[in-house]
């Protein structure tokens, strides 16, 4: 068991890969926004890399627990501390009952935290996965954001929790974030709806050039970026609509750069599964945990093309990374 002693910013109950394989019925994957960080704490307490666990995002969490676990934290540095005494990143602890785990707000870049515990998080799947999406109010606990005096159970540990503590992930495979008024740079591959047939030549090398802005009004929806004045191939969108970005409604993937009007918007884990806006890009799935550890109001984004071959090795290099023969004891 998991007693919630201060639920913090917005903390929720998310697992890896999330609600997959819905999309036709309108269900995003939810999950957690940095899954590199998430699966690596996974990992390192000894669970499955995809085990339900918490997102903390900008800190404030407080929790205790009430039997013997591993712990680990990986992502930004929220000034976690157990019982008073500050405990590192990308490492595995034991905590006993009546440990108290707490968080201040964030310490420097990055955005967001994960906690894993072994054994993981057991609340109720739904439809398959216990990953909290708050648009639909479904998942994880209640479907909603943890609040103090939330008591969240836990499964049976697979590895002795004592053997699970002490172990670290290397420093070189430790992500390194941006600092605020910094730039990301973010993997993209072209289209389903880029030039020469919805936007101009010119139009895709700026969208591949520019230091793009991450709107403060962004979240695990979607993130906006700056407004553009776009040539467009079109003059209209035809039987989609009179805006050249408006096309027959569709399917969107997760991670396409949505053009809404001028405005590009970056359709994450919790976004809309389709409509009639063109969508010039999509994050390649390895880079996708970048967005988690973006500012909203902050971060800058630099797309980086890459083909459809080389986001596909990027995701299998990502995969063979985040795997317990790599960590090293403490």
């Amino acid at each position: 068991m998991l007693e919630v002693r201060n639920g913090g910013f917005e903390t929720t109950v998310q697992d890896y890969p999330g609600r997959i394989g819905m999309l036709s019925l309108g269900f995003a994957p939810a999950g957690p926004m940095d899954d590199y960080a998430f699966r690596f704490a996974n990992v390192l307490v000894g669970n499955p890399p995809g085990a339900a666990g918490l997102e903390i995002t900008a800190g404030g969490l407080v929790v205790a627990f009430h039997d013997e676990r591993a712990i680990a934290v990986c992502g930004a540095d929220m000034g976690a501390r157990l019982n008073g005494q500050p405990i590192e990143l990308w490492r595995s602890y034991l905590v006993r009952a009546g440990d108290v785990l707490e968080f201040d707000y964030l310490q420097g870049a990055g955005f967001r935290t994960y906690l894993a515990v072994s054994g993981g998080i057991d609340v109720p799947p739904v439809l398959g996965s216990r990953a909290t999406y708050l648009p639909g109010a479904i998942g994880g606990l209640e479907g909603r954001k943890l609040q103090q005096g939330d008591r969240l159970p836990l499964g049976e540990p697979m590895t002795d929790p004592a053997q699970a503590a002490g172990r670290r992930v290397p420093a070189s495979l430790v992500p390194t974030y941006p600092g605020y008024n910094e730039v990301w740079e973010v993997e993209a591959t072209r289209g389903p709806q880029a030039d020469p047939d919805y936007m101009t030549p010119d139009d895709m090398a700026f969208f591949f050039s520019h230091h793009w802005k991450l709107d403060a009004a962004s979240n695990r929806t979607g993130y906006r970026l700056d407004i553009h004045k776009w040539q467009w191939a079109r003059t209209s969108g035809g039987a989609g609509g009179g805006h050249p970005s408006n096309i027959l409604d569709n399917g969107y993937p997760v991670g396409a750069v949505n053009v809404c009007g001028d405005q590009p918007i970056i359709l994450c884990i919790d976004g809309p599964t389709l409509g009639g806006f063109i969508c010039n890009a999509v994050v390649a799935k390895a880079a996708m945990w970048k967005l988690g550890q973006m500012v909203p109001g902050w971060s800058y984004i630099r797309f980086k093309e890459v083909t459809l071959e080389e986001a596909i090795a990027l995701v299998k290099k990502q995969d063979e990374t985040i795997h317990e023969s790599n960590l090293e004891r403490s």
